[in-house]
């Protein structure tokens, strides 16, 4: 699929996803926001509806910003009670609507603010659906003096540990994108690499997966 074709596929979804949330949010609502190319194409869409709650949480500071360009508030998460909706996209997902996402670096906040929201409303192309998750390689976010540690530990589950270069998260850590794995229990492969001492967490989105997903 050519990158054209696939933004086409991307601002589908994304209207998509404006008519489903607009008809659910009130006035006094707190959207959540994730983070890459699907959201990017949601956040460019949400400025026009900007009156019609009353502000956002973004899962990061590239999210933020764009959200403040279109004159969205945004506030930390600290400082609210409850989200509403949040509205992200997906590397991969299954029928089940569980998903590997963290290919923005955004992983943790992601699954903060997802955790912290009464529904997760997934976007994606149809290009993101998969029967089974691994294709894509799995991020994980790790602390940067346990990366070498966390590494030899993942080498012992069968894949292929490799550090992302040049790779720093808005959390000040790094992230290992583990290559290779076949997940076909994606909530038990989630809960045992948070085991792992040094992870901050993984891009697994299995034990909350998403509420609805929406594809083009």
């Amino acid at each position: 699929m050519d990158k054209q074709t696939q933004d086409e596929l991307k601002k589908q979804v994304a209207t998509k996803a404006i008519d489903y949330v607009m008809q659910r949010l009130k006035p006094n609502d707190i959207l959540g926001i994730g983070t890459g190319s699907t959201a990017n194409f949601f956040i460019d869409m949400l400025g026009e509806y900007k009156g019609r709650f009353a502000a956002t949480v973004a899962s990061s500071e590239a999210s933020a910003e764009r959200l403040t360009a279109q004159g969205i508030e945004v506030r930390d998460l600290r400082d609210v009670d409850r989200i509403a909706i949040y509205v992200d996209g997906a590397d991969e997902v299954n029928a089940r609507n569980e998903m590997i996402k963290g290919g923005g670096a955004a992983l943790t906040r992601e699954k903060i603010v997802a955790a912290a929201s009464d529904e997760f409303v997934c976007i994606v192309d149809s290009s993101k659906q998969v029967d089974v998750l691994g294709a894509f390689p799995l991020p994980i976010e790790v602390i940067p003096m346990a990366a070498n540690l966390v590494s030899k530990q993942l080498k012992k589950l069968g894949g292929n540990p490799v550090l992302r270069e040049g790779v720093v998260t808005d959390n000040g850590n790094l992230i290992i994108d583990l290559h290779g794995l076949k997940i076909e229990n994606a909530p038990e492969m989630e809960r045992s690499l948070n085991q792992i001492t040094g992870v901050v967490t993984n891009g697994l989105f299995a034990v909350s997966p998403a509420t609805v997903v929406l594809t083009s």
